[in-house]
């Protein structure tokens, strides 16, 4: 069976898919499930992947070449392992442990008090050497198995017991059905009982076929996966046969990597070099998915399933999540054989897809469960296929060249009118089938199992792409921006009357206009929401009853059935699935095909009912498959979301946390922070979330995608913060809580406060010691002002009385000074007198006469006279003067010969009389010399003083000192 050449698809039919419901747990066949990609820039490890495992909360965990990946449903992280090796195998424990095997390794992973998970190795503590890679790892009861190719390791109890084989080398180990099988090279399968290996009985058939995959087929049988020999079945009692079915030959070519079994009648096969096969329990083909279908590679190294029964594959490059039971499959046409989709009808044994590039068909048995099938063209219908439409069972196809009878792989004309859009049979009583097209709207006669043309009306000729009945005989007929009501005659074979509508009958200005039946009533379509006619006015209103309750999706541009009173509402590519209840109740669904929005072609958007379970729904590369008649979300499998991480926004410090810790407890100065959760529920649309924390948000937020929220400046105390989610069929998960508390900053924890107990009483303690300390300070300053002010007065009174003894000395000294200048003005005026005396002496003397009369001659008086001039010229009376002079005058000769030298004795008494303030004549009495005389000495000691004019010469020597 070859699958490189020709497109195939592959669907399931129960006596026809497409006439009956689905069961919940079975696969779809046509077209393939969704291809999530996680490419290793996604995930940022390695690109080999060679181990899956999921935990109890659904988180994902890959044994990748550059360690241990983790994910969450919106986190990846990577724990590289301590010895920097390839991790191998990772299994997860049920009590939470991360079992993992590699280069000269193995151990577990447990997470810390921030979160992360630590390793902890088993073989460094409990074996003093491994020199072993670890390729699988089984976790059974109390004790695990480590598997290497040369040694089995079996771990229980902290103790290790390991099993070799005398040389002879394991491939692999495997758990089916609390059964441990090892396969050993070369002498094949054996069974690990009671820590010994016990050979198979019929082992000798899978000999050289390397056993790659051992799954449960029932309780007690197996279905064996080879990478050589296909598939195999094993009994009870050990008997080994091979496994008939469709596709053996092929996985032989392939070679079976790995194997999981699924939904508990499927079976899974990784191979090395064709991707992923499923064959269900009686070995029939389901899906083939691979890289041309969304896979990244074709070299699967291992496969696991999580609790919604999603396919996780690890590849030799990145890693894919398969949505294998998800309602929705796609098909690519990655060719672009089939181009753009417009309707889609199965008819007499065969599916057809009208497409922009003609009609394609494939055969469709309804009594096979399984076949392949294969799209081909049929001959002449290139071109634009606008409908397909089965009336009184006959195919119509409307083409961009006419209206064609299908029958079959072949076409035959009915009509040479082109462009034929719409097709409708008025009354299942009445044999008259009207056509909307490019020209306006033709007639046609129907009978069973035949469809005859009539005529196209000549009188309206506006292109119609929508008809819907008013009445008996009245038609709506609607274009673009362009709606008529039709009135025909009673055998249809005229139109009597064309009436246009518009805004002036109630209508939106412009825009696109439909018409469409809902609920038995005729509904138009516009940009501006929904509108009714009320024929008692022939007015249009707008449907209010039912425009508030869509929404946006009142502003739809396209109606179509979907069965049970329930309605495909299209608004610019974004589908609801509309429910109309009773009470006038509606109930919207907007998420089911949210996944499809903006991949579909505008205004020519195609849903076609293919049974009342199934549509097939054009996209722009293809078309997808709903199946609603699954029934396979179950509530209980949804878990609440996880708080994945509390991080400081600001500060590398980490945080204390994880899931069981009942408070988290962050320093004041990490009081900004970073809450990360996530929902490990994988679904092909985004997961939305909402919270809420207590003390600042009590309301819940709006719905997020965003996987995290921060909040910044928490003020000290508790917060509860709450986190819930929302799946994409508007399930709402149960709520995860965790009680925050910021801690009060150091300086307000009880410490701190018995800290500044502490030093209050010390501080107390240091005041009355200081104050003691001043108090002391203080009195002996007070004494020593004391001391210093009594001092002080001493001083005082010792200087008063020193100065009271300076003025006593000081008046003695006054009054000696007033004495001696007494006693030298005495001693002056003495002299003086004395020499007036001895001038009135030689007057006289002059003066005497003898007895005659006559007056005496000199040499009679030269004696006396002689004694006269001695009296005059006697230095003595000078020296006793100048010495009372300079006691009273403090050495006045001294200062002033010391500043003018120049001065000669003479000038020196001249000064000394004039410092005595004596007048001129008392100075010429002492001089003995005329009043002139003093008066000339007084103008040379002038010069020699060098004093002006204008200056007192007298007052000039008294201010010498």
């Amino acid at each position: 069976m070859k699958f490189l050449f020709k497109i195939f698809f592959l669907f399931f039919i129960i006596f026809g898919i497409f006439f009956g419901e689905s069961k919940a747990n079975d696969i779809q066949y046509l077209a393939s499930p969704w291809v999530q990609q996680f490419t290793k820039s996604t995930y940022k490890a390695g690109n080999q992947n060679w181990g899956l495992s999921v935990d109890q909360n659904g988180l994902i965990y890959a044994a990748n070449s550059d360690g241990l990946l983790e994910y969450d449903g919106a986190y990846w992280n990577l724990y590289p392992h301590p010895n920097k090796g390839i991790v191998r195998v990772a299994q997860v424990h049920p009590d939470g442990k991360i079992y993992t095997g590699g280069q000269s390794e193995f151990g577990y992973w447990l997470k810390n008090n921030n979160g992360r998970l630590t390793y902890h190795s088993i073989s460094k503590r409990l074996l003093k050497d491994l020199n072993d890679e670890i390729w699988k790892i089984i976790i059974q009861d109390h004790r695990i198995i480590f598997q290497s190719f040369s040694t089995i390791y079996i771990y229980e109890n902290e103790k290790i017991k390991t099993i070799t084989e005398d040389g002879e080398p394991f491939l692999f180990a495997f758990q089916a059905n609390k059964r441990i099988f090892v396969e050993k090279i070369p002498s094949g399968l054996h069974e690990l009982k009671n820590n010994k290996l016990i050979p198979v009985s019929g082992k000798e058939q899978l000999k050289g076929h390397n056993i790659l995959s051992i799954l449960p087929f029932d309780a007690a049988s197996f279905l064996i996966g080879t990478a050589k020999g296909g598939l195999f079945l094993m009994s009870k009692s050990g008997e080994i046969t091979p496994w008939k079915n469709d596709i053996n030959e092929e996985l032989k070519n392939v070679q079976i990597n790995n194997g999981i079994k699924l939904l508990n009648h499927y079976y899974v096969f990784g191979t090395i070099l064709n991707g992923i096969y499923i064959l269900d329990e009686n070995g029939s083909f389901v899906q083939h998915i691979n890289k041309s279908v969304g896979l990244q590679n074709n070299t699967v190294l291992s496969l696991t399933v999580d609790k919604q029964s999603n396919i996780w594959s690890g590849l030799d490059n990145g890693i894919d999540r398969i949505a294998i039971n998800a309602d929705l499959y796609y098909y690519s046409d990655n060719s672009g054989k089939l181009g753009t989709i417009y309707s889609a009808k199965i008819y007499q044994g065969y599916l057809y897809l009208g497409t922009n590039q003609g009609l394609f068909y494939t055969s469709w048995n309804p009594n096979k469960k399984y076949q392949s099938i294969d799209f081909k063209m049929i001959h002449g219908s290139q071109g634009q296929v606008w409908n397909l439409e089965v009336i009184n069972n006959v195919l119509v196809c409307g083409h961009n060249t006419g209206t064609f009878q299908i029958q079959g792989t072949a076409m035959s004309l009915l009509s040479p009118k082109t462009g034929g859009w719409v097709i409708k049979l008025l009354s299942p009583h009445a044999p008259y089938v009207l056509q909307g097209n490019y020209t306006g709207v033709s007639l046609f006669n129907s009978l069973p199992n035949a469809l005859t043309y009539q005529t196209q009306y000549p009188n309206f000729r506006s292109g119609v792409q929508l008809l819907e009945t008013q009445s008996k005989n009245s038609v709506w007929a609607a274009g673009y921006n362009e709606l008529n009501l039709l009135k025909f005659s009673d055998d249809f074979s005229v139109i009597k009357q064309i009436k246009p509508y518009a805004q002036k009958n109630g209508l939106p200005k412009s825009g696109y206009l439909g018409v469409y039946k809902l609920a038995a009533i005729n509904v138009f379509t516009t940009d501006s929401g929904l509108y009714v006619y009320d024929e008692l006015i022939d007015k249009f209103t707008p449907y209010h009853q039912l425009n508030n309750k869509l929404g946006t999706f009142s502003k739809t541009n396209k109606i179509i059935p979907a069965g049970n009173n329930s309605y495909w509402f299209i608004n610019k590519t974004r589908i609801a699935l509309v429910d109309l209840l009773q009470g006038g109740q509606i109930r919207v669904d907007s998420i089911k095909l949210a996944s499809l929005e903006d991949n579909m072609m505008k205004y020519y958007e195609n849903i076609s009912a293919l049974n009342p379970n199934q549509y097939l729904i054009s996209i722009d590369n293809g078309f997808s498959l709903l199946n609603l008649g699954r029934d396979n979300f179950k509530p209980t499998d949804v878990p609440a979301p996880l708080i994945r991480n509390i991080r400081s926004l600001f500060s590398t410090d980490s945080i204390d946390f994880n899931n069981d810790k009942e408070i988290v407890e962050i320093k004041y100065k990490n009081n900004s922070i970073q809450v990360s959760y996530a929902l490990p529920y994988y679904t092909e649309t985004a997961v939305q979330y909402q919270f809420k924390l207590t003390n600042t948000q009590e309301e819940w937020s709006d719905w997020s995608k965003l996987p995290y929220k921060e909040f910044t400046n928490l003020a000290v105390g508790q917060y509860i913060f709450t986190i819930r989610a929302k799946l994409p069929n508007g399930f709402i998960t149960k709520e995860t809580k965790v009680e925050i508390e910021i801690l009060p900053p150091w300086y307000r924890t009880w410490y701190a406060y018995l800290g500044y107990l502490i030093l209050l009483v010390l501080a107390i303690k240091e005041v009355r010691k200081w104050y003691n300390k001043k108090l002391i300070k203080h009195e002996k300053q007070v004494k020593k002002a004391y001391l210093l002010k009594q001092e002080e007065l001493l001083k005082q009174e010792a200087i008063r009385a020193q100065q009271h003894l300076i003025e006593i000395k000081n008046k003695q000294l006054e009054q000696e000074l007033y004495n001696k200048n007494k006693e030298l003005t005495n001693a002056t005026m003495n002299i003086v007198q004395k020499n007036e005396l001895l001038n009135a002496l030689n007057h006289e003397l002059l003066q005497l006469k003898d007895e005659n009369g006559n007056k005496l001659q000199p040499e009679q008086l030269q004696k006396v006279a002689k004694i006269l001039k001695n009296a005059y010229e006697d230095n003595m009376d000078w020296h006793l003067f100048e010495q009372s002079f300079n006691e009273t005058h403090e050495n006045f000769f001294k200062k002033l010969k010391h500043q003018f030298p120049e001065l000669m004795p003479n000038d020196l008494k001249l000064c000394a009389y004039l410092r005595l303030n004596m007048s001129s004549k008392e100075i010429a009495s002492l001089l003995n010399i005329t009043t002139r005389g003093v008066e000339i000495r007084r103008y040379r000691l002038r010069k020699k003083l060098n004093i002006t004019t204008e200056q007192n010469l007298t007052d000039f020597l008294m201010n010498i000192s």
